[in-house]
C-alpha cells in the first residue's frame, strides 16, 4: 500500500513526519509512503535519519497551508501546496491514501475539490472512535460537513456502523442520534427531519433515537451521529475535559501520598497513554474513493506512525467496498 504522507503539515513538521514515516516503514513491510513537502528539507532529513531505499520517495511541493489560515482562499492561493499535492496524486491513482496533520478545513476542502466521493455518497465526514464505559463508540461527523442535511446523517450512520463493525469488532452497531433530549421533537429542524428520517429508513431496527450528550460517554449507542459542528465542538470539549479531569485526579491522588508515589504517577501515566489521541494516530475522512487519516495538529512521530498503520488497517478491512455494498442496500431497500 502506498501513502502520501503531508510532510509538511502538523506543529512539528517534518521531523515528526519523517520520523513517523520511517517507524512505520520498519513495521509494517507492505506499506510504501511518499513524503510530500519541501524537497531539500526533506532529503536533508532522510540523509539524516540513513533510510534510503524505493519504499520511501519524495514529492516536492510549493507551500503550506498554515493552521491559522482559511482553507479555500488558501488552497486557491497555493494550488500545489503539500496537501494539494498528496490530494492530486490520490486522484491519480497513484497513492492508496493520503495522510495529514496539517490544517483540518484544508485537509476537507481539498478532498472535496477533487469530488473524490464513493459512489453514492454525498458528503464525506469525519469519524472518531470515542472511549466510554461500555467499549467504545464512533462519532461522526466531528467537522468535515457543518452544513448537514438529513441525507447526509443518515449516510453517516451507515458509514460509522461500517466502521464500528469493522474497526471496534461490533457485530451489530447501534445508531444514535446526538440531540438535546431524548424526546420525539427535540432539536432543530435538521435533527427533527433526520429522526423522522431514521425511524423510516432501511437502519430503522439499528436506531434507538436521540442520544442526550452524557449518553456518549454511557456508551448508550455503537455510533452517534451529528452535523461537523456540533461533533466537532464535542470532540474538543472531551479533549479538554479528559485532559483537565487526569490532571486534577492524579494531582488530587499523588498529593495525599505519603509514601513511594512513582507507582501512582506510572498508573495514571499509562491511563493517558491509553486515551491519547497519538495511539489512535488520526481519524478517518469516510466517503472518499480512498483513505484519508487527518491527525492532530500536535501530533508526534508515535501519531504519525499510527496513522499510517490505521491507513493500512482501513484498507485491509475494505471498509469503502463495504460501505459503497450498504448504501446501495439502503438505497434498494
Amino acid at each position: 500500500m502506498k501513502i502520501a504522507l503531508d510532510a509538511m503539515g502538523g506543529d512539528f513538521a517534518p521531523d515528526t513526519s519523517v520520523d513517523g514515516a520511517i517507524a512505520a516503514l520498519k513495521a509494517h513491510p507492505e506499506l510504501e509512503v511518499v513524503l510530500v513537502g519541501d524537497q531539500p528539507a526533506l532529503d536533508s532529513l532522510v540523509e539524516k535519519a540513513g533510510c534510503p531505499g524505493d519504499r520511501l520517495t519524495i514529492q516536492p511541493s510549493d507551500g503550506v497551508v498554515g493552521m491559522e489560515e482559511k482553507p479555500t482562499l488558501a488552497l486557491r492561493k497555493k494550488p500545489n501546496s503539500s496537501i494539494a499535492v498528496c490530494w492530486r496524486l490520490m486522484a491519480g491513482r497513484e497513492v492508496d491514501g493520503v495522510v495529514s496533520a496539517g490544517n483540518t478545513g484544508a485537509v476537507v476542502a481539498a478532498g472535496l475539490r477533487t469530488r473524490l466521493f464513493l459512489k453514492g455518497i454525498k458528503r464525506p465526514g469525519i469519524a472518531v472512535a470515542l472511549p466510554t464505559v461500555r467499549g467504545r463508540s464512533v462519532l461522526m461527523d466531528v467537522g468535515a460537513n457543518p452544513a448537514a442535511r438529513p441525507e447526509h446523517l443518515l449516510q453517516y450512520g451507515i458509514m460509522g456502523a461500517v466502521y464500528a463493525r469493522n474497526m471496534l469488532g461490533i457485530e451489530n452497531p447501534s445508531i444514535g442520534l446526538m440531540n438535546i433530549g431524548s424526546e420525539e421533537g427535540k432539536g432543530t429542524d435538521l435533527y427533527r427531519q433526520t429522526h423522522s428520517l431514521l425511524i423510516d429508513s432501511p437502519l430503522k431496527d439499528r436506531y434507538i433515537g436521540n442520544i442526550e450528550g452524557r449518553g456518549l460517554y454511557q456508551g448508550e449507542a455503537d455510533v452517534l451521529i451529528c452535523e461537523g459542528f456540533v461533533g466537532n465542538v464535542v470532540l474538543k470539549v472531551s479533549e479538554g475535559m479528559a485532559q483537565f479531569m487526569l490532571e486534577s485526579v492524579s494531582t488530587e491522588v499523588l498529593s495525599k501520598l505519603d509514601a513511594d508515589r512513582e507507582p501512582a504517577a506510572q498508573a495514571f501515566k499509562q491511563l493517558g497513554r491509553r486515551y491519547a489521541y497519538s495511539e489512535a494516530g488520526g481519524a478517518p475522512l469516510l466517503g472518499i474513493d480512498g483513505i484519508c487519516i487527518i491527525c492532530h495538529g500536535s501530533s508526534d512521530a508515535h501519531s504519525i506512525a499510527n496513522a499510517l498503520k490505521g491507513a493500512t488497517t482501513i484498507k485491509n478491512h475494505e471498509i469503502n467496498s463495504q460501505i459503497v455494498q450498504e448504501l446501495n442496500g439502503a438505497v434498494a431497500g
